[in-house]
């Protein structure tokens, strides 16, 4: 995991853009299926950062040409955001490397996921053993 973390990381600096940027690009590309734009406050929800630390990443990517900014149309005190052309051409390059890197993993990533569905399983069942044991005394 840490492998396609840091591959990740990697793919969002060769195109210039820090990881964070590249989890709001993802935002606002993917947060909301069937929505072309975010606003600036569920940006902020999706990458778990304060409104105003959000409103500097957009600005950011705006000054790159990445996105654009624009006041919304029900209600003028929010800042929608939307990826321009620019700024899809640069994620799906960054979409193929990640996608690449997944590829790359998988084999070890379902054996996590195994071994944790396994763990888990296991808790389960010691933990309903000491709540039946709690009960009969």
């Amino acid at each position: 995991m840490r492998r396609y973390l840091a591959a990740v990381g990697q793919n969002a600096q060769s195109a210039g853009l820090t990881t964070q940027q590249h989890q709001a690009f993802l935002s606002i590309r993917g947060g909301y299926p069937g929505r072309r734009t975010i606003s600036v406050g569920e940006l902020a929800q999706h990458l778990l950062i304060k409104n105003h630390s959000a409103l500097e990443l957009a600005e950011r990517l705006q000054a790159a040409s990445l996105v654009t900014c624009a006041p919304c149309r029900e209600d003028g005190r929010k800042v929608m955001l939307s990826i321009t052309a620019r700024g899809e051409a640069t994620l799906r390059r960054l979409a193929t490397g990640s996608l690449s890197e997944l590829a790359s993993i998988s084999d070890e990533l379902s054996r996590l996921v195994g071994n944790m569905n396994e763990f888990q399983s296991r808790e389960l069942r010691l933990n309903r053993k000491k709540s039946g044991k709690q009960t009969r005394v």
